[in-house]
Order: C-alpha cells, then structure tokens, then sequence
C-alpha cells in the first residue's frame, strides 16, 4: 500500500509514522507539508537519522490521488478545505482533525468558531469509533477519526448507557490529559514554565469536544440529555484519564455494569476491562492502543465512578486512525498496533 501523511511533522503525524513504517503492508510513505517541503525529515527530527531521511513533499492533489490511503493530521480548519480536492473513489482518507466528526455544520461553526466542510462530504463521512462503527468504517472512504477525549470518554460509557444501566441525565466528566493534546505549535499556555508543576482547568464548558460527545451518545447510546464536561491540563507529555459519574437504574449492581462492559468488549483486542485494581493509571497504555477502563460503585450515593485511560496520541488520534485503516483495506484489526507499554 501506498500511505501518505499531511502534516507529517505535528504530534499525531509523527505518531503515525512510528506505527505505520513496521506495518506489513505498507510499502511507502510520503510526507507532505504545506510550508516546509524540500526539509529532510531526519533534519527536523533528529530521531529519525537513518531511519526516515526522506524530504518533505509539496502538497499537490495530482500526486496525492495515485495514493491508496492519506492521513490528514492538520489543524481543524485545514482539512475541510483540502479533503475536497484529493478525494476519490479510489483514495481513501482519514481525518485526525475535528472537521469531520460533527455532522451539524452549525454546531461546528459555534463550537469550533470556523467555516465548515461541505455538507455533501459531512453527510459521506464516518465516524471513526472503531469498536462501536466497524461495519460502517468498513464501507467508508472518507473517516473522521474521532478526538482524544471523545474516544476515552466514549469507550468506557457507552456500553452502560446503550444497555440503560445507568441514567443518562446529569453525566459529569472529569477528564485529563498530557501536555501534547495542546499540538506541538508553541503558546503561552504550554510553556514549561506554564505547565510544570502545575495544573489547570480549561475551555470549561466551552470544549469543542462537548458536542461530539453529545452525537455519539444519540447515535450509539440513544442519550439526547447535555453532558457536563471538564477538561484539565496535567505536567505530563502523553495520556488522558476520564472520570465519569453515573447515578446507577434501580437495582443495578457493579456486577452488571462489568458484565455490560465485557459482553461489548471481550472480543475487542484494544480494550481491557480492569477489574479490582489498587491503581489505574495512564502510564499502564502509554505508547500503545490500548483503552482501560475501570468501574467502582459508591453504594452510599448509587453512583457508578467509571474510569478510563488512553494514549492521546495513539488510542486518541494515530492508533485509532490506523486501526479504522485496517478495517477499511480488510487487514486484520490489530496490524502493527500490537506493542507494549512502554513503562518507564
């Protein structure tokens, strides 16, 4: 197969890079910019000598439609503009930005204060959930791989919401993430002397992510109630936890929402159930694909804590792209994601 990736430079361009030069059936890769073409990649970033020492690529459409497959890890805003001219019927492509998932053009101009994408094309996307999308991803030639946060969110609570264990109104999200969710463009808020020991709120109740999550809780989980939802930054490089609170149905126990969560997943190589656990923690999926989630019941206040966490950069956006990838091209679901944590 023939892959090319714009905005190959940024966090999640290099994050598919590292997946994607060990999968078997990737012949090629090209990297394109829309600034630096001509740079040798290795010269910007120094890890790869040796090992991708190939130069940028001028993003031109001819070229990029003799592509089987094109990854578009822009920022949002980009994509709607430049998915239009390159694809087709033969080109496949899966968007890492935001400007695919919301399918409402109004919502995404209020929440994410730019023009949308065509409707025509918002209409032909998919969303790229893959354990809960598959045989649509499948069919696709256009994906919207869905957000960080979305994705660790959405994993841990929809089994519980779809099999109505828990009430879907007065859903509060506590969710976490690394520093590199913010992209690798300098500003204020990231600095090391912003960031390190130190943390904070943000966006609150203003994230871009609040109505994507309302869509697929409708769409999968048939929940139309508002969602809560808050989002911090930790002094960390990489990971997202998600703290969910759920007021449990009447007689509802822990044993049913683990049963719930298993019946969906056990069968899902990406997502391991943690049961009795003295610690979760981002570190346990760092680097990986994985997605563990967690459950206690307070039996004081009726409430279910459910708990997940992810790699931003690979579960959340380059490991979840490659693994609708996968589907799309009917390879095995689990090719080339299959490393292991990295610890320490």
């Amino acid at each position: 197969m023939q892959v090319g990736i714009i905005g190959a430079t940024g966090f999640g361009g290099l994050e598919l890079l590292r997946f994607l030069y060990n999968h078997s059936e990737i012949e090629n890769i090209h990297l394109f910019s829309s600034s630096e073409d001509g740079v040798e990649f290795s010269n910007k970033h120094t890890h790869l000598r040796k090992i991708i020492d190939q130069p940028l690529q001028k993003i031109i459409p001819e070229a990029l439609q003799k592509l089987d497959v094109i990854f578009t890890s822009t920022p949002s805003g980009v994509s709607s503009k430049l998915i239009p001219e390159i694809l087709t019927e033969k080109v496949k492509v899966i968007d890492l930005s935001g400007d695919f998932r919301i399918k409402n053009a109004e919502d995404y101009e209020k929440w994410y204060k730019l023009s949308p994408a065509p409707q025509k094309l918002l209409d032909q996307s998919v969303y790229g959930l893959t354990e809960w999308n598959g045989k649509e991803i499948q069919k696709a030639n256009l994906i919207a791989n869905p957000g960080c946060y979305p994705t660790a969110v959405l994993l841990s609570l929809l089994p519980l919401l779809h099999d109505q264990l828990v009430d879907s109104e007065n859903l509060i999200i506590d969710a976490k993430s690394g520093i590199s969710g913010a992209g690798n463009k300098p500003n204020a808020n990231n600095q090391f002397c912003e960031t390190n020991d130190n943390t904070s709120i943000y966006k609150i109740n203003k994230h871009q992510h609040i109505p994507e999550i309302e869509q697929a809780l409708s769409m999968f989980a048939y929940s139309d109630h508002p969602i809560t939802f808050s989002t911090h930054l930790v002094p960390m490089n990489r990971g997202i936890m998600a703290t969910s609170y759920a007021k449990l149905q009447p007689g509802v126990t822990k044993s049913d929402l683990l049963n719930s969560l298993h019946n969906k997943y056990d069968h899902h190589q990406f997502i391991r159930i943690i049961g009795d656990a003295t610690k979760v923690s981002t570190t346990q999926v760092r680097g990986t694909n994985y997605c563990d989630i967690h459950i206690n019941v307070d039996e004081r206040t009726g409430r279910a804590t459910i708990i997940s966490v992810i790699d931003n950069l690979v579960k959340g956006a380059a490991g979840q792209a490659i693994q609708n990838m996968n589907l799309m091209f009917g390879l095995e679901e689990t090719q080339g994601l299959t490393q292991i944590p990295i610890w320490i």
